[in-house]
């Protein structure tokens, strides 16, 4: 599913900052399959100022319920940039195909993603 196919909301400073990974030039480019999904959701998404984002939008840090296919339980994450991302304590990085996909999402909004596995 293309980011576009759903209204997504970000805040300036998860803009700026996706902005300036996407761009980053050096030893570790992003790849493709991160990369192009990334450039949609910042084409695409709504930017607001971040005071005036919606308590209940998906931000960089913020602390969710998932409800994983096949759970009847929710798992607690938090969405975080690369660098601090640690998987068996719920950061999970705003650049996983899970990250993308949460990322700019109203609470109750259903997200779809591949995996890499």
């Amino acid at each position: 599913m293309k980011t576009s196919d759903i209204e997504r909301v970000l805040t300036d400073l998860d803009h700026t900052r996706l902005t300036k990974l996407a761009e980053a030039r050096g030893s570790a480019p992003l790849p493709i399959p991160v990369l192009e999904p990334l450039q949609d959701l910042l084409t695409d998404a709504h930017v607001v100022p971040s005071r005036e984002v919606g308590k209940d939008i998906v931000t960089v840090y913020s602390q969710l319920l998932v409800r994983l296919p096949g759970s009847n339980e929710p798992s607690q994450i938090a969405l975080c940039y690369p660098n601090d991302a640690e998987l068996t304590k719920g950061f999970v990085s705003v650049l996983s195909p899970m990250g993308l996909a949460l990322l700019g999402l109203s609470a109750g909004q259903t997200a779809q993603w591949q995996s890499p596995s």
